[in-house]
């Protein structure tokens, strides 16, 4: 095995002591990166089902999704077996759905996340291996596959995989990605007008104040704040169980579930 120069920020990957097939530019500390992720996502889904009054846990929940994103890009390229890890996407995503169901209050029709990392996942394969043109039609498709079959985040979200997959070698690269696509995709939804209950006065903003608000202060431009998290290495080398880390979904959707028929 080659040494590892130690100005690599991918030197303390938790994943395994094999080397990336390409050398990251982003934190690689995904046991640590995971447990931020569930606490965001946790927040979100506390927020629809136990606090629907109280929006700005989802604006915080929007954290989750590029966290987990990012983690599911350094497995990726870490792991031995493409098959056998969309295997585990899809079990857990099935084994999910019937909680999503009831604890979300979501028709069968629409896919939990899984669904979505799953067709991102089959995306990066085909980039990467390029066999029979592979690295045009399997993004393609997946995008494609993603808005009919209405996955969670749609195809913006399965577009984003394939975006930050493109850059993961690059610090530079993966904050103006995640900049302007996060801004592009906030620019879909209405402008918040209200933060935990204080009233914001856009028109009172000098400039170029109120652009930037304008522009930041929309629910999917919020997933902007997990950019440092992304960027910033963790000196860390807890990793955490691959169990764990698929239980954590359909867990704490039960917990959940079980906490709003007890309060509510």
């Amino acid at each position: 095995m080659s040494a590892v120069h130690p100005s690599q920020p991918w030197k303390h990957d938790q994943i395994s002591e094999r080397l990336p097939r390409t050398p990251l530019g982003g934190n690689t500390a995904t046991g640590i990166l995971k447990i931020i992720a569930f606490v965001f996502m946790f927040i979100d889904h506390s927020g629809k089902m136990l606090f629907p009054r109280v929006p700005e846990m989802r604006f915080l929940g929007r954290l989750a999704f590029p966290i987990y994103v990012w983690c599911m890009i350094v497995g990726f390229e870490y792991t031995r077996s493409v098959p056998r890890y969309m295997l585990r996407l899809l079990a857990v995503g099935l084994l999910s759905q019937p909680l999503y169901m009831v604890a979300l209050n979501h028709p069968w029709y629409q896919p939990n996340i899984f669904l979505t990392l799953l067709l991102g996942m089959g995306g990066l394969w085909g980039l990467r291996e390029k066999k029979a043109f592979s690295h045009l039609w399997a993004p393609a498709l997946a995008i494609a596959l993603a808005g009919v079959l209405g996955a969670d985040y749609g195809w913006k979200g399965v577009l984003f995989i394939f975006l930050l997959y493109m850059v993961r070698d690059s610090r530079r690269g993966i904050a103006a990605v995640m900049i302007a696509y996060f801004l592009f995709w906030g620019s879909f939804y209405g402008l918040t007008n209200s933060l935990f209950g204080i009233t914001i006065d856009y028109a009172g903003m000098p400039e170029p104040l109120r652009g930037i608000m304008q522009c930041l202060n929309r629910s999917e431009a919020y997933g902007l704040l997990s950019l440092p998290l992304i960027l910033i290495p963790f000196r860390s080398r807890w990793r955490m169980p691959s169990w764990v880390s698929y239980a954590i979904y359909p867990g704490h959707l039960v917990l959940l579930w079980a906490l709003e028929k007890i309060f509510l």
